[in-house]
């Protein structure tokens, strides 16, 4: 027996995506002109349309048509058709929004290394903190047609409608640091309400009481979870959470290099502190060359950071971040590979106590 007539239809389809006679963001004839053309009931076509729409080779809006999708014409070699000609390298995009610390170098290394071994090209783009540049280069890929995105979304009060919109479009994604709250996705990030619970709870467990907290302006899950966690600290040992001892900055205090100012001011305005915990290893660095200059007067305080500061005495949380790099590059194979279960992966974290 031939295949069912929608069967052929939408072999037609993708086979003149994979030729090239349709290519991303193309309008693919009507339901009516495909009717016409191939001699069946417009039951059959929109049968046949509807398949490749939930398949995610086309994409349907409202009024308008439909249309190949940007990011997957070159993906049917792998997806469901081979035709015997090469087929075309898999190709990543990789937004980050920074190079600067040590732990964004280390996800670098940890992803280029894990790509390889699946076989997949890196391309990267580096958006600098800048939600106008993330949203382009999201767009610029997309035409580009690459065949999924790795993202660490910069620091702001809400995602991009790119990132929003690569979900929901089913574009292979991964989200690493960060995740949707509203919306389910593929993402990876580190325990970091754990991390930083266990971290501020071991310090009331030495004995402190008045422990400050560094963090930036909480912007986004990461920050918001680490919040979190210290909270979750003093609620467990039946303490209260005493907000003054908060030093939050702006991001434009941060960009500014304006940073040590603003943590010296806190400092100077907070008396018998005597533990600090830095939400990242830029503000550890910060408040320790703040507190050796008050350690003539005042004992000496203890600091613990999310991430190694390479400073002597600082404690610091340390994330698995090759463990992160090789769970995001499974996630995004599983996508490529045609499974759609978005879920959210937490890699646990250890405390490094000096």
């Amino acid at each position: 027996m031939g295949r069912p007539l929608y069967q052929q239809i939408q072999q037609d389809i993708v086979s003149k995506i994979h030729a090239g006679e349709l290519s991303p963001g193309d309008l693919v004839p009507s339901e009516k002109e495909l009717a016409e053309k191939y001699g069946v009931s417009q039951m059959t076509t929109k049968n046949a349309i509807k398949g490749l729409v939930e398949e995610g080779l086309l994409v349907r809006y409202r009024g308008k048509g439909t249309f190949v999708r940007q990011s997957d014409a070159a993906q049917v070699d792998a997806g469901r058709t081979k035709t015997g000609l090469e087929k075309t390298a898999v190709t990543i995009a990789l937004i980050l929004p920074s190079m600067k610390t040590r732990i964004d170098q280390r996800l670098l290394d940890s992803l280029e290394k894990h790509c390889a071994e699946a076989g997949y090209e890196l391309i990267i783009r580096i958006t600098r903190e800048s939600p106008e540049e993330e949203a382009a280069a999201i767009e610029r890929f997309r035409m580009r047609g690459v065949h999924g995105f790795i993202v660490f979304p910069v620091e702001q009060d809400s995602y991009n409608e790119t990132i929003l919109r690569l979900s929901l479009d089913r574009v292979p994604l991964v989200l690493v640091d960060r995740f949707l709250k509203e919306i389910k996705t593929y993402s990876v990030s580190s325990d970091n309400m754990g991390g930083v619970r266990e971290a501020v709870s071991g310090l009331i467990g030495k004995g402190h009481r008045r422990i400050a907290y560094l963090t930036p302006e909480i912007t986004n899950t990461a920050t918001d979870e680490r919040a979190r966690g210290c909270e979750l600290a003093f609620t467990d040992h039946q303490l209260p959470i005493d907000k003054s001892l908060w030093c939050t900055l702006k991001l434009e205090t941060l960009a500014e290099g304006k940073g040590l100012e603003r943590i010296q001011a806190f400092f100077e305005g907070q008396d018998g502190i005597t533990a600090v915990f830095a939400v990242n290893a830029e503000l550890a660095r910060y408040a320790h060359q703040l507190l050796r200059k008050r350690e003539l007067a005042e004992p000496a305080a203890e600091i613990v950071a999310f991430d190694e500061s390479e400073l002597e005495h600082v404690s610091y949380i340390e994330q698995q971040i090759d463990e992160m790099g090789r769970l995001t590059v499974e996630l995004l194979a599983e996508q490529l590979q045609g499974r759609y279960e978005p879920r959210r992966e937490v890699v646990p974290v250890q405390i490094v106590w000096k």
